[in-house]
């Protein structure tokens, strides 16, 4: 049996060519023999039993047939929290957390704030929000059955469950509600753009990622539903893809929305864009 090491370097050497074939051959080691990377680096001689190297051989096949890593294992971290996914839902990814510090900045760790989550997926946004805000009322919603059944689980996982998960399309769970902040990671990825067919998103969810009218079609809904279920100044915030900041700012302005503004990623990209709202006659 090879030893830690010699794993390491073979299947880096089977995956060159994608985007970071030493970070997916560590992190699927890890997973394999239950450990951290300060293990691996400290006993690199030490040999792999043989069902852990049947099981990393596998893994790697996946790998190479493009399977993205966070579905092969099973988990991936997002605001320092291990959540659980599935091909039911997006993978989490760290562009996500920008919509989770706006939220923290502008509630201001009230007690009473009440936040959504629309679409959640696998519950990524709203578990984040109720680790840093423990007295909050932190709902979401999610139309597939399975997608729900995962971020239920996540929620157990991490002792979580103030979390109150309704299924159904956007807000129609939450009927006669009002809140503080909207929140969602929609799909808004043209159903004609090429990436589509290109690295991990080829094994996600379609419908969690693309929309009509360039993407724009969920986020317009969402925009003009919203103000139904806000309270009196209450903000939307959602993310967006990164060339789509003009066509959502002026949804948002045209539906009334003020204070319109957008968020850069950690990559410097255009990523995060919302608004307050406030009736005319709140206005007056």
């Amino acid at each position: 049996m090879p030893s830690i090491g010699e794993a390491l370097q073979w299947a880096s050497e089977r995956l060159a060519g994608g985007e970071s074939p030493k970070l997916d051959a560590r992190v699927m080691l890890q997973y394999v023999l239950a450990c951290d990377t300060a293990y691996l680096l400290t006993w690199p001689e030490r040999q792999l039993s043989p069902q852990q190297w049947q099981q990393y051989q596998t893994w790697l096949n996946q790998r190479e047939q493009g399977e993205p890593v966070a579905y092969i294992v099973g988990e991936r971290e997002f605001w320092s929290l291990s959540l659980s996914v599935s091909p039911a839902t997006l993978i989490p990814r760290p562009d996500t957390e920008v919509l989770v510090e706006l939220c923290l900045k502008k509630a201001k760790n009230h007690a009473d704030t009440k936040i959504v989550d629309l679409g959640t997926g696998s519950g990524a946004i709203a578990l984040a929000l109720a680790s840093e805000l423990p007295l909050a009322q932190i709902s979401a919603s999610e139309l597939r059955e399975d997608a729900l059944a995962l971020a239920q689980h996540n929620a157990q996982k991490l002792g979580l469950e103030q979390v109150c998960f309704k299924q159904g399309s956007w807000f129609a769970p939450f009927m006669g509600e009002r809140f503080d902040f909207i929140l969602s990671n929609p799909p808004y990825i043209d159903t004609e753009d090429p990436h589509l067919v290109q690295g991990d998103v080829r094994f996600e969810p379609s419908s969690a990622l693309t929309a009509e009218q360039h993407g724009l079609a969920d986020i317009q809904e969402i925009i003009q539903q919203a103000p139904d279920y806000l309270k009196p100044g209450g903000w939307l915030m959602f993310e967006h893809g990164y060339d789509q900041k003009q066509a959502v700012q002026a949804c948002l302005l045209a539906a009334g929305y003020s204070e319109v503004f957008t968020e850069q990623d950690y990559a410097g990209l255009d990523r995060v864009s919302g608004g307050r709202y406030v009736s005319n006659g709140e206005r007056d």
